[in-house]
């Protein structure tokens, strides 16, 4: 049987967070939105790299505080994404840094939590200026960068579970990038990558997918958990003669999917959204899930 995020395994902490270390954590993570928002809103590189530093090591100082694991940190929420499993004890903290010439380069950890609420992380290092084929499966050492802003806990009897990761990957003045990405681990490696997703007429499945379009295009990209499907949409080229050019690659008001089975996730064309989708904020903010999605011809 399949389960898609339905249990809840959370470790006893035997401390929770004080009144003294709540209260610390809510002064730094003022000090850590006005880092974050300088970063985005300085139009100088070297100043928004100054800042990204600053807020890394604030950050890291900040999640030392005993059972930090337990804080939300709320109020970064609009630069920073936070994605607790909610059958894991961990999350992953993404975010990007933008340049002026319309490029990006992503930042990111993975926070375990501890019985002592001692701080355990795996940094992720964004490498894909070096990842020469995105399909290779990759580590936290290699890490094909993104800003995740959904996630989807995938567990089977007698299996490893796996996390399949949505995010948005910024790319270059011309083309934006989404990616499906797979987190799972392996003792204290995070591995990216996964070979489970079917691809239309062909045989080999991939490790994860990925999306390039338009910059100027929105597209949807997410989880029906209704239908237990990764809905998005489908993109073509405008212009007849750019197949294979991403820069002129844009929604066609159709959609494709993902049906979440095992061993494998099923590719599915034509599906249907019959409340239309709506990306709400294309940099960091998923699109509004539809209530009801359904093949093609089949209502």
């Amino acid at each position: 049987m399949l389960i898609l995020g339905s249990s809840s395994v959370k470790l006893n902490a035997q401390t929770l967070l004080t009144p003294q270390n709540l209260s610390r954590l809510n002064i730094a993570q003022d000090s850590l939105s006005t880092y974050s928002d300088s970063a985005i809103t300085v139009k100088d590189d070297v100043e928004r790299t100054a800042y990204n530093t600053m807020f890394i090591k604030k950050l890291i100082s900040t999640l030392k505080t005993p059972h930090s694991f337990q804080f939300d940190f709320d109020s970064l929420a609009k630069n920073i994404s936070f994605l607790k499993s909610p059958n894991q004890p961990f999350r992953i903290i993404t975010w990007s840094l933008p340049f002026a010439n319309g490029s990006y380069k992503f930042y990111g950890t993975i926070q375990m939590e501890t019985k002592d609420g001692s701080l355990k992380l795996i940094p992720l290092n964004d490498d894909t200026e070096n990842i020469i084929d995105d399909d290779h499966i990759t580590n936290q050492k290699k890490w094909f960068g993104a800003r995740y802003y959904e996630m989807i806990p995938v567990t089977y009897p007698g299996r490893s579970p796996y996390y399949i990761l949505l995010g948005w990957k910024g790319n270059t003045d011309k083309t934006t990038k989404k990616v499906i990405e797979v987190l799972s681990f392996e003792k204290d490696q995070a591995i990216f990558g996964k070979n489970i997703f079917e691809i239309k007429k062909k045989t080999t499945n991939k490790n994860r997918v990925v999306f390039e379009y338009n910059k100027q295009n929105a597209m949807t990209l997410t989880f029906n958990k209704q239908a237990n499907m990764i809905v998005f949409d489908h993109l073509a080229p405008y212009e007849s003669n750019k197949e294979g050019n991403a820069e002129y690659y844009v929604s066609d008001s159709s959609f494709d999917g993902y049906s979440i089975s095992y061993p494998k996730l099923y590719f599915k064309e034509n599906v249907e959204l019959r409340n239309d989708a709506s990306s709400l904020d294309e940099l960091y903010s998923p699109p509004r899930k539809a209530t009801t999605l359904l093949p093609k011809g089949k209502h």
